[in-house]
């Protein structure tokens, strides 16, 4: 057993051969950060340069950081910031004593740089603070990995240094802020045009399901879409499809600098927190082959079904899901899983299924309601950061089963407050079918002749409801579900209905 004083004999191994021990400095360089701070007390211009990436924090030299704070706020309240204004504030503090008389501060402005090398100068700072900022995360790991810890095991410090890494990329993007119209534009067209390309026309990931693409334009890159219903509504069957039809239009090309470019359909990533992956690939098969689920599960196929189910297994192996069924899966964890995949295959779509299943944060709330709306805030986050669609599947309350009208509405959405807020498109799936299949009356009777006659209308009809739309309008579409194969699909004859009508 390790004993306590592991993690202090790691950071003296040797760094070099034979028995010399080399001590290493971290990265800094003084002269860059002399420099920058010269420019902005000679010219407070140069902060604006800068002040969109760099921190006080960034600064190797603690003395350094804390010019640049106090010149920094004194610029934001629109006053001179040089040697003689900022002397005031370092007169009656010992903890920089070198700054009390302003000497220091006016060498600074003696080697100043010009405001049009100062951004240059603070993206070298904040380099520098980046690389040291991964040799502390590097220490971290080796010594967490060398302390015998039961609760801390080997896949959780993975996943939290690849959080702790993502969090260090993220602050090293400087890249971000404001964009110009023209560059946006530009964008813009450019996502119309694919759109025109595309055999869907679509700006968006096409579900396959026709008068839903029309309604909703297909999946967008960054919303979060909830798919809510109610048990045995074919949630996860409707969500299995979606994936199937993107995963199979999977298309790229490569561009004139040799780069590979999505043309349609996408990388799928699907968070099955209720299945496991065998299943749902049972229910992809069953939709391709044709062959019913339950028969796959139990083996009653005939020759011909095992040969179509041949066939589809060898058209589907190289479909673009991923499937991960690991139960209780945190935020945090679904988005560290996401960029690893979409750093090594790509990704298009990101599923999860269901949004209840997935557990809260390590702090605890005061209800339910708060640990809700901080994981839907973190779905919502990730479709952000990576640039996809979320699809997230939801419960709904069981108020839903003591109105006579059955079809949910938003007030039906377990914490619905804020399910309802955070989603770009809130949907929900209505099979009458199901409910009517539950009221059957005596047999013989008049009321189960009248009973038959409406199960005939509702028999294989599900409707998908659009309850709430950023980017469009919210209606009805009509689907068909075969209840062997859970499949949905176009209708024969394809019924849209506006909310207007």
């Amino acid at each position: 057993m390790e004993n306590k004083n592991t993690s202090s004999k790691v950071a003296s191994l040797p760094l070099s051969g034979g028995n010399q021990t080399l001590h290493r400095q971290p990265p800094t360089n003084a002269e860059a950060e002399q420099a920058l701070l010269g420019a902005i007390l000679v010219n407070n211009r140069a902060h604006e340069q800068v002040s969109d990436f760099l921190k006080p924090e960034h600064f190797a030299d603690p003395l350094h950081g804390k010019i640049f704070d106090v010149a920094g706020k004194q610029i934001e309240r629109g006053q001179e910031a040089n040697p003689t204004t900022l002397k005031f504030y370092f007169e009656h503090g010992d903890e920089f004593s070198d700054l009390s008389n302003g000497s220091y501060l006016t060498r600074l402005a003696s080697n100043a740089i010009t405001v049009i090398n100062a951004r240059d100068y603070g993206h070298v700072i904040h380099d520098l603070f980046l690389r040291r900022q991964l040799i502390n995360l590097g220490e971290d790991t080796v010594n967490s990995a060398y302390q015998n810890d039961l609760e801390n095991t080997a896949a959780m410090q993975i996943e939290s240094t690849e959080q702790r890494l993502y969090d260090l990329a993220t602050v090293g993007d400087y890249q971000g802020g404001f964009q110009n119209f023209q560059t946006t534009l530009k964008t813009a067209i450019e996502a119309a045009d694919a759109a025109y390309k595309r055999d869907s026309h679509l700006t968006g990931l096409s579900t396959g399901l026709i008068d839903l693409d029309k309604l909703l334009g297909g999946l967008h890159k960054s919303d979060l879409i909830i798919l809510a219903g109610r048990p045995s509504m074919g949630k996860t069957a409707l969500a299995t499809n979606i994936a199937f039809h993107i995963a199979q239009s999977y298309r790229e090309s490569i561009d004139e600098v040799g780069e590979n470019n999505v043309v349609d359909g996408g990388v799928v990533a699907f968070f099955s927190l209720e299945m496991s992956s065998q299943q749902l690939a049972t229910r992809i098969l069953a939709e391709k082959s044709g062959v019913g689920s339950e028969a796959i599960r139990r083996g009653t196929m005939n020759s011909q079904q095992w040969e179509n189910l041949v066939d589809a297994t060898r058209e589907l192996q190289n479909a673009k899901i991923f499937i991960d069924d690991t139960p209780a899966l945190s935020v945090s964890a679904l988005r560290t899983r996401s960029r690893r995949l979409k750093r090594q295959h790509g990704l298009g779509l990101i599923i999860v299924d269901y949004l209840q299943l997935v557990s809260g944060p390590g702090r605890k709330h005061e209800n339910r309601v708060q640990e809700i709306s901080e994981i839907t805030r973190g779905l919502k986050t990730l479709a952000k950061e990576l640039d996809v669609p979320v699809l997230a599947l939801s419960q709904l309350s069981r108020q839903v089963e003591q109105r006579d009208d059955k079809r949910p509405q938003l007030s039906d959405l377990r914490e619905s407050g804020s399910i309802e807020q955070d989603a770009d498109v809130v949907s929900f799936i209505f099979r009458e079918e199901y409910y009517k299949a539950r009221q059957e009356p005596t047999e013989g009777t008049p009321e189960h002749q009248n009973w038959q006659l409406e199960m005939e209308q509702v028999h294989g009809k599900a409707e998908m409801i659009i309850a709430k739309q950023r980017h469009g309008p919210i209606g009805r579409v009509l689907l068909h579900f075969n209840a062997l194969l859970t499949k949905f699909s176009n209708l024969a004859k394809p019924e849209y209905y506006s909310e207007d009508q």
